[in-house]
Protein backbone atom coordinates (compact mmCIF):
# COMPACT_ATOMS: atom_id res chain seq x y z
CA UNK A 1 0.00 0.00 0.00
CA UNK A 2 1.80 3.57 -0.94
CA UNK A 3 1.61 6.29 1.40
CA UNK A 4 0.56 9.49 0.23
CA UNK A 5 3.42 12.07 0.36
CA UNK A 6 0.59 14.95 1.88
CA UNK A 7 -0.42 12.64 4.93
CA UNK A 8 3.19 11.82 5.86
CA UNK A 9 4.17 15.90 5.32
CA UNK A 10 1.19 16.27 7.57
CA UNK A 11 1.95 13.55 10.22
CA UNK A 12 5.41 15.45 10.36
CA UNK A 13 4.36 18.71 10.43
CA UNK A 14 2.56 17.73 13.39
CA UNK A 15 5.22 16.02 15.29
CA UNK A 16 7.71 18.99 14.80
CA UNK A 17 5.03 21.50 15.84
CA UNK A 18 4.68 19.66 19.23
CA UNK A 19 1.19 21.13 19.24
CA UNK A 20 -0.20 17.60 20.40
CA UNK A 21 2.20 17.95 23.71
CA UNK A 22 -0.52 19.86 25.27
CA UNK A 23 -0.01 20.48 29.41
CA UNK A 24 -2.41 17.61 30.64
CA UNK A 25 -0.24 15.57 28.17
CA UNK A 26 3.19 16.22 29.98
CA UNK A 27 1.65 17.09 33.42
CA UNK A 28 0.56 13.37 33.26
CA UNK A 29 3.57 12.40 32.23
CA UNK A 30 5.53 13.89 34.54
CA UNK A 31 3.23 12.33 37.01
CA UNK A 32 3.63 9.25 36.27
CA UNK A 33 7.67 9.52 35.76
CA UNK A 34 7.91 11.44 39.57
CA UNK A 35 5.56 8.49 41.29
CA UNK A 36 7.88 5.78 39.44
CA UNK A 37 11.17 7.48 40.67
CA UNK A 38 9.53 8.07 43.84
CA UNK A 39 9.49 4.45 44.37
CA UNK A 40 12.71 3.74 43.37
CA UNK A 41 14.13 6.93 45.49
CA UNK A 42 12.71 5.32 48.18
CA UNK A 43 13.95 2.04 47.81
CA UNK A 44 17.47 3.75 46.86
CA UNK A 45 17.51 5.94 50.10
CA UNK A 46 16.27 2.82 52.56
CA UNK A 47 19.45 0.87 51.22
CA UNK A 48 22.01 3.28 51.43
CA UNK A 49 20.88 4.44 54.99
CA UNK A 50 20.98 0.05 56.29
CA UNK A 51 17.11 0.28 56.61
CA UNK A 52 16.97 -3.31 54.39
CA UNK A 53 18.97 -5.62 52.61
CA UNK A 54 21.78 -7.77 53.54
CA UNK A 55 24.05 -6.77 50.53
CA UNK A 56 27.19 -4.81 50.63
CA UNK A 57 26.95 -1.52 52.76
CA UNK A 58 25.93 1.75 50.50
CA UNK A 59 26.26 5.39 50.92
CA UNK A 60 25.15 8.48 49.46
CA UNK A 61 27.54 11.44 48.39
CA UNK A 62 26.32 13.10 51.69
CA UNK A 63 27.70 11.24 53.86
CA UNK A 64 30.84 12.88 52.58
CA UNK A 65 29.57 16.52 52.83
CA UNK A 66 28.91 15.46 56.47
CA UNK A 67 31.80 13.84 57.59
CA UNK A 68 33.66 16.86 56.48
CA UNK A 69 30.88 19.46 58.40
CA UNK A 70 31.46 16.85 61.26
CA UNK A 71 35.59 17.21 61.10
CA UNK A 72 35.17 20.92 60.80
CA UNK A 73 33.05 21.28 64.08
CA UNK A 74 35.82 19.09 65.97
CA UNK A 75 38.42 21.94 65.23
CA UNK A 76 40.16 19.61 62.58
CA UNK A 77 39.28 21.18 59.26
CA UNK A 78 42.24 20.64 57.63
CA UNK A 79 41.69 16.74 57.86
CA UNK A 80 38.53 16.79 55.30
CA UNK A 81 41.24 16.50 52.62
CA UNK A 82 43.47 13.51 54.55
CA UNK A 83 41.45 10.45 52.82
CA UNK A 84 42.29 8.34 56.12
CA UNK A 85 41.28 10.56 58.22
CA UNK A 86 37.83 11.79 56.16
CA UNK A 87 37.12 8.18 55.71
CA UNK A 88 37.56 7.16 58.75
CA UNK A 89 35.00 10.05 59.51
CA UNK A 90 32.77 8.41 57.12
CA UNK A 91 32.57 5.39 58.37
CA UNK A 92 31.67 6.39 61.59
CA UNK A 93 28.78 8.57 60.47
CA UNK A 94 27.59 5.55 58.45
CA UNK A 95 28.43 3.04 61.02
CA UNK A 96 29.66 0.53 58.47
CA UNK A 97 32.14 -0.09 56.34
CA UNK A 98 31.17 2.18 53.29
CA UNK A 99 33.40 2.83 50.39
CA UNK A 100 35.16 5.76 50.59
CA UNK A 101 33.22 9.45 48.91
CA UNK A 102 35.72 11.65 47.80
CA UNK A 103 35.94 15.55 48.78
CA UNK A 104 37.00 17.81 46.11
CA UNK A 105 35.24 20.86 47.45
CA UNK A 106 36.80 24.27 48.54
CA UNK A 107 36.84 25.22 52.25
CA UNK A 108 33.79 27.55 51.04
CA UNK A 109 31.69 24.39 50.71
CA UNK A 110 32.70 23.54 54.21
CA UNK A 111 30.95 26.00 55.55
CA UNK A 112 28.07 24.61 54.79
CA UNK A 113 28.98 21.26 55.87
CA UNK A 114 29.75 22.85 58.82
CA UNK A 115 26.50 23.96 59.43
CA UNK A 116 24.60 20.67 58.33
CA UNK A 117 26.85 18.52 60.93
CA UNK A 118 25.35 19.84 63.83
CA UNK A 119 22.17 18.20 63.13
CA UNK A 120 21.82 14.62 63.13
CA UNK A 121 22.62 12.88 59.97
CA UNK A 122 19.44 12.18 59.12
CA UNK A 123 17.62 15.28 59.68
CA UNK A 124 20.27 16.80 57.71
CA UNK A 125 20.40 15.39 54.53
CA UNK A 126 16.39 15.65 54.26
CA UNK A 127 16.93 19.56 55.46
CA UNK A 128 19.68 20.01 52.95
CA UNK A 129 17.71 18.63 49.91
CA UNK A 130 13.96 20.01 50.81
CA UNK A 131 15.15 23.45 51.05
CA UNK A 132 17.61 23.67 48.34
CA UNK A 133 14.76 21.86 46.27
CA UNK A 134 12.18 24.58 47.72
CA UNK A 135 14.25 27.28 46.42
CA UNK A 136 15.53 25.82 42.61
CA UNK A 137 11.23 25.29 42.11
CA UNK A 138 10.27 28.56 43.43
CA UNK A 139 13.14 29.77 40.97
CA UNK A 140 12.04 27.85 37.88
CA UNK A 141 8.22 28.91 38.85
CA UNK A 142 9.25 32.32 38.64
CA UNK A 143 11.43 31.61 35.30
CA UNK A 144 8.23 30.19 34.00
CA UNK A 145 6.24 33.22 34.98
CA UNK A 146 3.66 30.47 36.94
CA UNK A 147 1.68 30.98 40.01
CA UNK A 148 1.01 27.51 40.59
CA UNK A 149 3.36 24.75 41.64
CA UNK A 150 2.00 22.04 39.82
CA UNK A 151 3.60 23.64 36.24
CA UNK A 152 7.52 22.81 38.29
CA UNK A 153 6.58 19.15 38.86
CA UNK A 154 8.80 18.20 35.72
CA UNK A 155 11.87 19.61 37.31
CA UNK A 156 11.22 17.20 40.30
CA UNK A 157 10.68 14.39 37.55
CA UNK A 158 14.12 14.97 36.02
CA UNK A 159 15.87 11.62 36.01
CA UNK A 160 19.48 13.80 37.75
CA UNK A 161 16.99 15.53 40.16
CA UNK A 162 16.45 11.70 41.43
CA UNK A 163 19.81 11.31 41.73
CA UNK A 164 20.49 14.29 43.31
CA UNK A 165 17.76 13.41 46.15
CA UNK A 166 18.87 10.12 46.27
CA UNK A 167 22.50 10.74 46.76
CA UNK A 168 22.24 13.87 48.76
CA UNK A 169 23.91 16.62 46.18
CA UNK A 170 24.08 20.08 46.13
CA UNK A 171 22.90 20.12 42.50
CA UNK A 172 19.55 22.36 43.83
CA UNK A 173 21.60 24.54 45.26
CA UNK A 174 23.81 24.79 41.84
CA UNK A 175 20.47 25.47 39.83
CA UNK A 176 18.78 27.96 42.08
CA UNK A 177 21.89 29.80 42.66
CA UNK A 178 21.78 30.34 38.54
CA UNK A 179 18.55 30.62 38.38
CA UNK A 180 18.16 33.41 40.76
CA UNK A 181 20.94 35.18 40.01
CA UNK A 182 19.84 35.53 36.27
CA UNK A 183 16.45 36.55 36.92
CA UNK A 184 17.91 39.24 39.53
CA UNK A 185 20.45 40.28 36.94
CA UNK A 186 17.93 43.10 35.29
CA UNK A 187 16.62 45.23 38.40
CA UNK A 188 19.07 43.73 40.83
CA UNK A 189 22.36 43.50 39.82
CA UNK A 190 24.73 43.62 42.95
CA UNK A 191 22.18 40.95 44.23
CA UNK A 192 22.67 38.95 41.18
CA UNK A 193 26.60 39.02 41.24
CA UNK A 194 26.19 38.06 45.08
CA UNK A 195 24.28 35.36 44.54
CA UNK A 196 26.99 34.21 41.13
CA UNK A 197 29.66 35.28 43.81
CA UNK A 198 28.17 32.06 45.65
CA UNK A 199 28.76 29.47 43.18
CA UNK A 200 32.44 29.69 44.60
CA UNK A 201 31.70 26.30 46.81
CA UNK A 202 31.35 24.69 43.24
CA UNK A 203 34.09 27.24 41.49
CA UNK A 204 34.59 24.85 38.15
CA UNK A 205 30.48 25.77 37.61
CA UNK A 206 31.58 29.55 37.86
CA UNK A 207 34.03 29.08 34.96
CA UNK A 208 31.69 31.48 32.89
CA UNK A 209 30.22 33.83 34.38
CA UNK A 210 33.17 36.05 34.10
CA UNK A 211 32.46 35.83 30.78
CA UNK A 212 29.35 36.24 30.28
CA UNK A 213 28.96 39.68 32.65
CA UNK A 214 31.74 41.36 31.45
CA UNK A 215 30.59 40.63 27.67
CA UNK A 216 27.07 41.74 29.17
CA UNK A 217 28.72 44.87 30.25
CA UNK A 218 26.89 44.06 33.64
CA UNK A 219 29.86 45.52 35.64
CA UNK A 220 28.18 46.19 38.81
CA UNK A 221 27.32 42.27 38.72
CA UNK A 222 30.91 41.37 38.06
CA UNK A 223 32.20 43.57 41.02
CA UNK A 224 29.37 41.97 43.45
CA UNK A 225 30.09 38.78 42.32
CA UNK A 226 33.58 38.91 42.88
CA UNK A 227 33.05 40.65 46.81
CA UNK A 228 31.34 37.40 46.86
CA UNK A 229 33.73 35.25 46.21
CA UNK A 230 36.31 36.63 47.92
CA UNK A 231 34.29 37.45 50.90
CA UNK A 232 33.61 33.90 51.37
CA UNK A 233 37.13 32.94 50.94
CA UNK A 234 37.56 34.90 53.87
CA UNK A 235 35.14 33.59 56.26
CA UNK A 236 36.60 30.31 55.91
CA UNK A 237 40.51 31.46 56.12
CA UNK A 238 38.97 33.24 59.48
CA UNK A 239 37.52 30.23 60.63
CA UNK A 240 39.57 27.55 59.22
CA UNK A 241 43.14 28.53 59.01
CA UNK A 242 45.56 28.39 56.45
CA UNK A 243 46.38 24.91 56.79
CA UNK A 244 42.98 24.00 55.45
CA UNK A 245 43.24 25.85 52.23
CA UNK A 246 46.99 24.12 52.03
CA UNK A 247 45.64 20.81 52.44
CA UNK A 248 42.97 21.72 49.87
CA UNK A 249 45.12 23.07 46.97
CA UNK A 250 47.42 19.71 47.53
CA UNK A 251 44.41 17.77 47.13
CA UNK A 252 42.69 19.85 44.47
CA UNK A 253 46.04 19.28 42.40
CA UNK A 254 45.63 15.68 42.78
CA UNK A 255 42.10 15.13 41.87
CA UNK A 256 42.88 14.86 38.10
CA UNK A 257 44.38 11.60 38.72
CA UNK A 258 41.08 10.46 39.90
CA UNK A 259 39.05 12.03 37.49
CA UNK A 260 40.82 10.91 34.43
CA UNK A 261 41.66 7.30 35.61
CA UNK A 262 37.74 6.15 35.66
CA UNK A 263 37.87 5.77 39.14
CA UNK A 264 34.64 7.37 39.39
CA UNK A 265 32.27 5.73 36.99
CA UNK A 266 32.65 6.94 33.69
CA UNK A 267 28.72 6.67 32.70
CA UNK A 268 28.04 9.39 35.53
CA UNK A 269 30.11 12.29 33.75
CA UNK A 270 28.01 14.89 31.82
CA UNK A 271 30.89 16.57 29.92
CA UNK A 272 32.52 15.93 26.33
CA UNK A 273 35.69 14.72 28.39
CA UNK A 274 33.45 11.78 30.48
CA UNK A 275 32.38 10.81 26.79
CA UNK A 276 35.28 10.75 25.36
CA UNK A 277 36.54 8.63 27.89
CA UNK A 278 33.56 6.57 27.84
CA UNK A 279 34.07 5.89 23.69
CA UNK A 280 37.71 4.50 24.86
CA UNK A 281 39.97 7.96 24.56
CA UNK A 282 43.17 8.26 26.51
CA UNK A 283 43.12 10.89 29.12
CA UNK A 284 45.37 13.18 26.72
CA UNK A 285 42.47 12.55 23.76
CA UNK A 286 39.90 13.38 25.71
CA UNK A 287 41.63 16.62 27.52
CA UNK A 288 42.45 17.45 23.47
CA UNK A 289 38.26 17.39 23.12
CA UNK A 290 36.93 18.87 26.23
CA UNK A 291 39.53 21.49 25.51
CA UNK A 292 37.61 22.37 22.16
CA UNK A 293 33.72 22.12 23.92
CA UNK A 294 34.92 24.64 26.16
CA UNK A 295 36.56 27.13 23.84
CA UNK A 296 32.96 26.76 22.02
CA UNK A 297 30.98 27.37 25.03
CA UNK A 298 32.93 30.39 26.17
CA UNK A 299 33.10 31.74 22.11
CA UNK A 300 28.83 31.23 22.49
CA UNK A 301 28.41 32.62 25.74
CA UNK A 302 30.21 35.46 25.11
CA UNK A 303 28.82 35.90 21.62
CA UNK A 304 25.28 36.16 22.92
CA UNK A 305 25.66 37.99 26.04
CA UNK A 306 27.41 40.83 24.01
CA UNK A 307 25.04 41.17 21.75
CA UNK A 308 22.62 41.55 24.34
CA UNK A 309 19.72 39.42 23.37
CA UNK A 310 16.61 38.69 25.25
CA UNK A 311 17.20 37.49 29.16
CA UNK A 312 15.67 34.29 28.59
CA UNK A 313 18.04 33.04 25.55
CA UNK A 314 21.26 34.42 27.67
CA UNK A 315 20.76 32.82 30.90
CA UNK A 316 19.45 29.56 28.56
CA UNK A 317 23.12 29.79 26.75
CA UNK A 318 24.72 30.47 30.09
CA UNK A 319 22.97 27.42 31.77
CA UNK A 320 23.27 25.36 29.28
CA UNK A 321 27.17 25.92 28.07
CA UNK A 322 28.05 25.38 32.31
CA UNK A 323 28.01 21.90 31.68
CA UNK A 324 29.56 21.80 28.22
CA UNK A 325 32.64 23.66 29.50
CA UNK A 326 33.61 21.85 32.94
CA UNK A 327 35.48 18.72 32.70
CA UNK A 328 33.93 17.57 35.49
CA UNK A 329 30.19 17.01 36.15
CA UNK A 330 27.90 14.44 37.49
CA UNK A 331 24.50 12.99 36.31
CA UNK A 332 22.70 14.89 39.00
CA UNK A 333 24.89 18.17 37.26
CA UNK A 334 22.17 17.98 34.46
CA UNK A 335 19.66 19.60 36.90
CA UNK A 336 21.26 23.30 35.52
CA UNK A 337 20.42 21.96 32.25
CA UNK A 338 17.10 21.23 33.49
CA UNK A 339 16.74 24.89 34.18
CA UNK A 340 18.28 25.86 31.12
CA UNK A 341 15.39 23.86 29.43
CA UNK A 342 12.92 26.34 31.86
CA UNK A 343 14.44 29.27 30.52
CA UNK A 344 14.28 27.50 26.91
CA UNK A 345 10.01 27.23 27.07
CA UNK A 346 10.21 30.52 28.76
CA UNK A 347 11.87 32.21 25.04
CA UNK A 348 9.36 30.08 22.75
CA UNK A 349 6.43 31.48 24.88
CA UNK A 350 7.72 34.95 24.02
CA UNK A 351 9.21 34.63 20.67
CA UNK A 352 7.42 31.20 19.34
CA UNK A 353 9.14 28.10 19.01
CA UNK A 354 11.54 26.67 16.55
CA UNK A 355 10.31 24.03 14.46
CA UNK A 356 10.83 20.80 16.53
CA UNK A 357 11.66 22.71 19.46
CA UNK A 358 9.31 21.50 21.85
CA UNK A 359 9.66 17.64 20.86
CA UNK A 360 13.25 18.12 21.35
CA UNK A 361 13.14 19.27 24.57
CA UNK A 362 10.68 16.56 24.91
CA UNK A 363 13.15 14.40 24.11
CA UNK A 364 16.15 15.94 25.81
CA UNK A 365 13.91 15.42 29.44
CA UNK A 366 13.67 11.69 29.32
CA UNK A 367 16.69 10.65 27.78
CA UNK A 368 18.98 10.91 30.85
CA UNK A 369 16.12 8.10 32.18
CA UNK A 370 18.34 5.97 29.91
CA UNK A 371 21.61 6.26 32.13
CA UNK A 372 19.69 5.61 35.64
CA UNK A 373 21.08 2.16 35.74
CA UNK A 374 24.77 3.39 34.54
CA UNK A 375 25.42 0.50 32.32
CA UNK A 376 27.12 1.07 29.74
CA UNK A 377 25.53 -1.45 26.83
CA UNK A 378 22.36 0.67 27.39
CA UNK A 379 22.95 4.42 28.18
CA UNK A 380 23.95 5.62 24.95
CA UNK A 381 25.97 8.32 25.98
CA UNK A 382 22.67 9.81 27.95
CA UNK A 383 24.02 12.26 30.36
CA UNK A 384 26.71 14.46 28.00
CA UNK A 385 23.96 13.58 24.78
CA UNK A 386 21.32 15.92 27.37
CA UNK A 387 23.63 18.29 27.74
CA UNK A 388 25.07 19.21 24.46
CA UNK A 389 21.68 18.56 23.55
CA UNK A 390 20.47 21.92 25.38
CA UNK A 391 23.52 23.33 24.82
CA UNK A 392 22.76 23.32 20.95
CA UNK A 393 19.04 23.98 21.10
CA UNK A 394 20.16 27.23 23.15
CA UNK A 395 22.25 28.90 20.75
CA UNK A 396 20.18 27.52 17.84
CA UNK A 397 17.51 29.88 19.87
CA UNK A 398 20.00 32.77 20.31
CA UNK A 399 21.03 31.96 16.35
CA UNK A 400 17.21 32.80 16.03
CA UNK A 401 16.74 35.64 18.15
CA UNK A 402 19.96 37.77 16.25
CA UNK A 403 18.23 37.65 13.38
CA UNK A 404 14.54 39.46 14.84
CA UNK A 405 16.69 43.06 15.94
CA UNK A 406 12.93 43.97 17.37
CA UNK A 407 13.21 41.76 20.15
CA UNK A 408 16.84 42.59 21.46
CA UNK A 409 17.92 44.34 24.39
CA UNK A 410 15.07 42.51 26.25
CA UNK A 411 14.82 42.28 30.13
CA UNK A 412 12.09 41.84 32.74
CA UNK A 413 9.89 44.42 33.31
CA UNK A 414 7.30 42.93 34.83
CA UNK A 415 7.45 40.90 38.17
CA UNK A 416 7.38 37.10 37.64
CA UNK A 417 4.71 37.20 39.65
CA UNK A 418 2.20 39.39 38.46
CA UNK A 419 2.52 37.05 34.98
CA UNK A 420 1.04 33.61 34.31
CA UNK A 421 1.73 31.69 31.22
CA UNK A 422 1.37 28.32 30.30
CA UNK A 423 3.99 25.70 29.77
CA UNK A 424 3.08 24.49 26.75
CA UNK A 425 0.71 26.27 24.08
Amino acid sequence: MMVRLPAVSRALHSLGDGAWLTRRRLLAAATVLLLLEAALLGIVIAGSHGLFGRGEPTTTDFISFYAAGRLADGGTPALVYDRIAHGAAERQVANAAIPYIYFYYPPTYVLVCAVLARLPYLPAFVAFQAATLAWALAAMRAILHERRWLAVLPLIAFAPAFWTMGLGQNAFLTAALFATATLSLGRRPVLAGLLFGAICYKPHFGLLLPIALAAGGHWRAFAAAGAAALGLCALSLALFGWETWHAYVAAFAGSHAVYASGTLDLAAYISPFGAARSLGLPPAASGVVQSAATLIAASAVRTTWRRRLSLPVRAAILAAATPVAVPVGLVYDLVLSGIAMAWLVRWGHDHGFLPWQRLALAVLFVWPLLGLNMDPATYLLAPPAVAIGVFVLAWLCARRESTLPQIRNVLPTVAPEAVTVSLWR
